[in-house]
C-alpha cells in the first residue's frame, strides 16, 4: 500500500470535468479522463424474481436493455460510453447468473464496436453480500469467498472495470446515524470501514491484476448516501449528513492506496476529493440520478466528472421508449455540452455555472464543490492514519460550512446551527483513536464482530 501524502490538484481550478492526471484505458479502445466526458449508463431489471430458474428471462431483459442503450448511443453519435452492470445480490450469490449477463453484454458491446466503431467499456459492480448475517462476517464467511469468486468469474467473462459498493462498518454507522452519534460515526468510518477497505481492495486488486482487467473503485454510498437520503426526509440533520460525506472520503481513498486506478463509482459523491488527492478519473451522478434517488447537487456533481451517470433505472416503458434508452439520451446530451465546452476553451465558465447554481442552496452541494473538496483532501493527506484522516476531514467540512455561513453564501436552517456546534465539538474531543475504539466496543460491541476487522 502507498499512502497518499500530497495533492495532485492543489486548487479548485485544477479540478475539471473530462481531464484527469491518471487517465484509464479500457474496454474497446476507450480512454477515460483524457479530454472528454463519457456517459456511464446504469440500468436494472423491472420487478421480477431473480434466481437461477429465471436466468433465461434475466438474460432476455439485459439483452433488450443493452441493445437499446447501444443503439441510442450510436444514433446520437456518442464517441464512447461505459455500460455498468450492477449486480443484484442474487447475481453475486449465484455466480453463474452474473457471469452469464457479463458475457452477453460484452458480446453486444463487441458487436457495436465492430459494426459502428462505438468505443465502450463494461463496469461490473459486484454486490457486497457479506452483510446478510448479523453480525456480518466480513472476512471469514462463505459469502466473502463467493463474492471474490464473482469478481474472478466476471473479470474472465468480460468485465473491464471491477467495482463494489462495500459496506464494512455499516452495521455500526446505520445506528449511529439515527442517533446522531458523531463519535459512533467516527468509529464506523474512521476505524471499521478503512480496515475493511484495506482487506477487501487488496484482494480485488490482486484479482484484477491476475485477470488483466482494471480495479476501478468503490463508493461510500452505504454511508454518505444513506445519510443524505435520511437528511432529505428530515430524519437527521443536514449538517450531519454533510460531515459524514467528508469523513467517508477516507475509506473510499483506501481502495486507491491499495491499487485501484479508477474510475470511481458513480454514487461516490466523494469523487472530487479522491481526484484532488490521486488524480484519478471519477464517475459522478446528478440530476439524471433522480430516477434512483433525490439529491441537492444535480449540477455541481458534474464539475469534476470524467464519467456522467444516471445511477440506475429500471427497464420500464416510458412514452418515448424504455427507461435505459431514454436515460442514455439524457446523459449523452449532458456530455455533449461538457465536451463542447472543453473543445471551445469555455470549460471553466460552464463549470462555474454548474457550481454556482447549487453551491449556496445546500450544505450537501457545498461539501462536494471543487473548492471544499480540495480543502477536505488537504486535511486528509496531512494526517498519518485513517482514523486521524477521518477526524480531520470531518473538521474540514465543519470549517467550510462555518466559512460559507459567515460569508452569507450558504442557506441553512437555523435549527441546524446547534447541530453543527455539537458535531464539531465531538470531533474536536475525539482525538484519541484508542478511546474511540473503546467507545465503539462499549456501545456497539454486539453489532459487529471484532475479529472480522482485525480488532481482536
Amino acid at each position: 500500500m502507498t499512502r497518499s501524502q500530497a495533492l495532485t490538484y492543489a486548487t479548485a481550478g485544477e479540478l475539471m470535468f473530462g481531464r484527469a492526471a491518471a487517465p484509464v484505458s479500457c474496454g474497446f479502445d476507450l480512454v477515460i479522463g483524457d479530454g472528454e466526458v463519457y456517459p456511464e449508463v446504469n440500468f436494472t431489471l423491472p420487478p421480477m424474481t431473480v434466481d437461477a430458474s429465471q436466468t433465461d428471462k434475466i438474460l432476455a431483459q439485459y439483452h433488450e436493455m443493452v441493445s437499446s442503450v447501444l443503439g441510442r448511443l450510436v444514433t446520437l453519435d456518442v464517441p464512447g460510453a461505459v455500460i455498468e452492470f450492477e449486480h443484484a445480490p442474487q447475481m453475486t450469490d449465484c455466480v453463474e447468473i452474473g457471469k452469464a449477463v457479463t458475457e452477453q453484454t460484452r458480446a453486444l458491446m463487441r458487436e457495436a464496436y465492430a459494426d459502428n466503431g462505438l468505443r465502450t467499456a463494461l463496469r461490473v459492480t459486484v454486490c457486497d453480500i457479506r452483510d446478510r448475517d448479523r453480525p456480518p462476517q466480513m472476512r471469514s464467511g462463505e459469502a466473502t469467498a463467493t463474492m471474490f469468486e464473482s469478481f474472478r468469474e466476471n473479470a474472465r467473462a468480460g468485465g473491464d472495470l471491477l467495482s463494489i459498493e462495500s459496506t464494512g462498518g455499516k452495521e455500526v454507522s446505520d445506528r449511529a446515524l439515527m442517533e446522531a452519534d458523531t463519535q459512533g460515526l467516527l468509529f464506523a468510518l474512521g476505524v471499521l470501514a478503512p480496515r475493511d477497505m484495506h482487506f477487501l481492495w487488496k484482494e480485488i486488486v490482486s484479482i484484477a491484476n491476475t485477470e488483466g482487467v482494471v480495479p476501478a473503485g468503490d463508493t461510500a454510498c452505504a454511508f454518505a448516501n444513506t445519510a443524505m437520503v435520511l437528511a432529505d426526509r428530515n430524519y437527521i440533520p443536514n449538517v450531519l449528513a454533510a460531515v459524514v460525506r467528508a469523513i467517508s472520503s477516507v475509506r473510499s481513498l483506501v481502495a486507491f492506496e491499495e491499487g485501484a486506478v479508477g474510475p470511481s463509482k458513480d454514487c461516490a459523491y466523494e469523487g472530487p476529493v479522491l481526484k484532488a488527492i490521486t488524480g484519478c478519473t471519477i464517475s459522478m451522478e446528478g440530476k439524471a440520478s433522480a430516477c434512483a434517488h433525490f439529491s441537492h447537487m444535480g449540477n455541481i456533481a458534474a464539475a469534476a466528472c470524467d464519467l456522467w451517470s444516471n445511477e440506475s433505472v429500471q427497464n420500464v416503458q416510458l412514452l418515448s421508449g424504455f427507461a435505459p434508452e431514454v436515460f442514455s439520451e439524457i446523459l449523452a446530451y449532458d456530455c455533449r455540452l461538457m465536451n463542447q465546452a472543453l473543445a471551445s476553451d469555455t470549460a471553466s465558465t460552464l463549470q462555474k455555472l454548474m457550481v454556482d447554481s447549487d453551491v449556496g442552496r445546500s450544505v450537501h452541494a457545498l461539501v462536494v464543490s471543487p473548492a471544499v473538496s480540495v480543502e477536505i483532501a488537504r486535511a486528509i493527506v496531512g494526517q498519518p492514519t485513517d482514523f486521524l484522516r477521518a477526524r480531520s476531514a470531518g473538521l474540514a467540512a465543519c470549517q467550510a460550512i462555518r466559512t460559507a455561513l459567515a460569508a452569507e453564501t450558504l442557506t441553512l436552517a437555523k435549527r441546524e446551527i446547534p447541530w453543527l456546534d455539537r458535531i464539531e465539538g465531538a470531533l474536536e474531543a475525539a482525538d484519541d483513536e484508542h478511546e474511540v475504539v473503546g467507545y465503539g466496543f462499549d456501545k456497539y460491541g454486539e453489532s459487529f464482530a471484532a475479529s472480522e476487522y482485525g480488532l481482536s
